[in-house]
């Protein structure tokens, strides 16, 4: 087990060696997609938004941390929950037609799914010139890799008000009108299907870099630096 997880960590760092900017691009690609995909569905298919703020209380955020008001397992569940910054659109009607609002919780999520998609595709082309040798090949893997792409951004859950539930998959914001329960059903399916795709990248993630830890390639790349 040991041995497998040094291979794996080797197989890793090889890979974001060899790809860094593949791994920085995608990272970056995919926690921009994430971030920003929900408020400009919401702005062409409900409302262009006509707010954005960040959380006023945030430099206080510090102090209370450090203070003794409240015991650490209530602190850490009000930052779990706290709002960063939100977009909303002013209703015809008055109120809110909607908001979407970014959390820690959120914005941890879309960070760690953002590095898993950057350490996978900087993988996939660290292994390209394994493709001829069978297995999971670049083209099969990369195939496979945009599939789970766009089936997480958009089944990823984020906080909106003004839909009918607190926390919908970002493909439901799309329809307008669903019953509650529809909602409350798209809103437990965002959840599964978010979790099944941090466990499916995650996996892949694994497999590649342990298969690239054993690579005859990256070894013959790692000994220069060895023997220096």
């Amino acid at each position: 087990m040991w041995q497998a997880m040094i291979r794996t960590g080797r197989g890793l760092a090889d890979a974001l060696r060899s790809r860094p900017w593949v791994f920085v691009a995608v990272a970056a690609c995919v926690f921009a997609i994430d971030l920003f995909l929900p408020p400009i569905l919401l702005s062409i298919l409900r409302k262009p938004f006509d707010y954005f703020a960040f959380n006023a209380w945030l430099p206080q955020l510090p102090a209370y941390l450090f203070s003794g008001s409240a015991s650490l397992q209530t602190k850490l569940g009000f930052l779990a929950n706290l709002a960063l910054f939100w977009f909303s659109a002013d209703s015809a009607y008055g109120g809110v037609e909607w908001g979407f609002a970014v959390t820690v919780s959120d914005l941890l999520r879309i960070l760690l799914l953002s590095l898993l998609f950057g350490a996978y595709f900087a993988l996939v082309f660290h292994r390209r010139r394994e493709a001829r040798t069978g297995g999971w090949t670049s083209k099969r893997g990369g195939v496979a890799g945009a599939f789970a792409s766009v089936f997480g951004l958009s089944t990823g859950g984020c906080t909106v008000m003004g839909c009918g539930a607190p926390v919908i998959p970002v493909v439901g914001l799309a329809f307008v009108g669903l019953s509650s329960g529809a909602l409350a059903l798209l809103a437990e399916v965002s959840r599964v299907a978010t979790l099944l795709v941090f466990a499916v990248v995650t996996l892949a993630v694994v497999y590649l870099a342990w298969r690239a830890g054993g690579d005859p390639l990256s070894a013959r790349l790692r000994t220069p630096a060895m023997q220096e």
